[in-house]
């Protein structure tokens, strides 16, 4: 995704799975460089090849996991620890039970009947903690 939202796209002639530098990429997101690189530290899974000289090709995949964070990070408000552990395997039911895709805090979401029973019995311990 590209800043306004829609697919990436290159105005260079290239190939669309063509690989791209860090400065393509960063012109496609209206990112500055050492901004990719400092998510490439923060993203396990961000990894471009990298040739000598330490110059970076990103490939397809990188691209798209770039347009994942970006529209976290910079459009739906996650920290950049919570897009990474929003982006990573569940660790818990709890991520399965609301689903993959979450947009933010205007997001309606479904949760499982036990889910919600949980958040209710805390609900009623704090405010019994908070009535004594």
């Amino acid at each position: 995704m590209n800043p306004s939202g829609g697919p990436v796209r290159f105005a260079d002639g290239k190939e669309p799975d063509a690989m791209r530098t860090i400065g393509e990429v960063a012109k496609a997101f209206g990112l500055k460089p050492h901004v990719l690189r400092y998510w490439e530290e923060n993203f396990p899974n961000l990894r471009p090849l990298k040739r000598s000289g330490g110059r970076r090709l990103y490939r397809p995949e990188d691209v798209a996991l770039v347009a994942r964070i970006d529209q976290m990070v910079n459009r739906e408000g996650y920290t950049l620890k919570g897009a990474k552990l929003a982006m990573a395997k569940p660790a818990s039911g709890l991520s399965e039970a609301i689903g993959p895709e979450t947009t933010g805090p205007e997001t309606t979401v479904q949760v499982s009947g036990e889910i919600v029973a949980r958040l209710r019995s805390i609900r009623e311990r704090l405010a019994t903690a908070l009535a004594a």
